[in-house]
């Protein structure tokens, strides 16, 4: 690198990036979508299998993120204001699908928690078990395990009682142990 050269920030901080970006600057737009996307495409397939259709989600999340960005006040970060975003967009796109099935009858007992999972898998295999969850298993589990919310919360973006969304969850984690435990088998020969 030629030492005469000097590089220019343009943006020193992220929140001047962002009061850029909401001002339509296409460059901070960009560098806020590249900053971000790669974690927000995750977040989407968490929701949604296939990864094309997740991008799209994602892709359709950043237009509502920029359209709405003047509405960010900065009270939290803007990474979870972002993924709020790609979430709400995740579960638009699954109830356009009518994808969404929720289990109807109520499981006693789904306080407990299931957490005897102790062998350590590939990250694809874990991913693929989450997948091949049904759908409103999955939603509810990504959204409490990995995404941090609360059963009340989940009621309500889910529109369903926060029992239904306990239940899932219970039998959500009790198909994943099931499963772990059919891989460990066939990995160990015991099955």
């Amino acid at each position: 690198m030629n030492p005469f050269l000097k590089v220019i920030q343009l943006y020193k901080s992220e929140t001047q990036l962002i009061k850029a970006a909401a001002k339509n600057n296409s460059e901070a737009q960009r560098n806020l979508f590249e900053m971000h996307a790669p974690k927000m495409l995750s977040v989407c397939r968490y929701y949604v299998k296939d990864v094309h259709q997740a991008e799209e989600v994602m892709h359709n999340g950043f237009l509502k993120v920029f359209t709405k960005l003047e509405s960010f006040n900065n009270a939290g970060s803007f990474e979870g204001w972002i993924r709020r975003i790609m979430v709400r967009e995740s579960i638009s796109y699954l109830r356009k699908q009518n994808t969404i099935e929720f289990s109807t009858h109520e499981i006693e007992g789904y306080d407990q928690q299931i957490n005897s999972i102790t062998n350590e898998f590939e990250v694809e295999q874990i991913q693929e078990l989450i997948d091949n969850l049904p759908e409103g298993y999955r939603m509810v589990f990504v959204m409490y395990a990995i995404e941090g919310y609360k059963h009340f919360e989940i009621a309500k973006m889910l529109n369903i009682k926060e029992g239904t969304s306990k239940s899932q969850l219970f039998k959500a984690r009790k198909m994943l142990q099931q499963r772990i435990g059919n891989l460990n088998k066939r990995h160990n020969g015991t099955d």
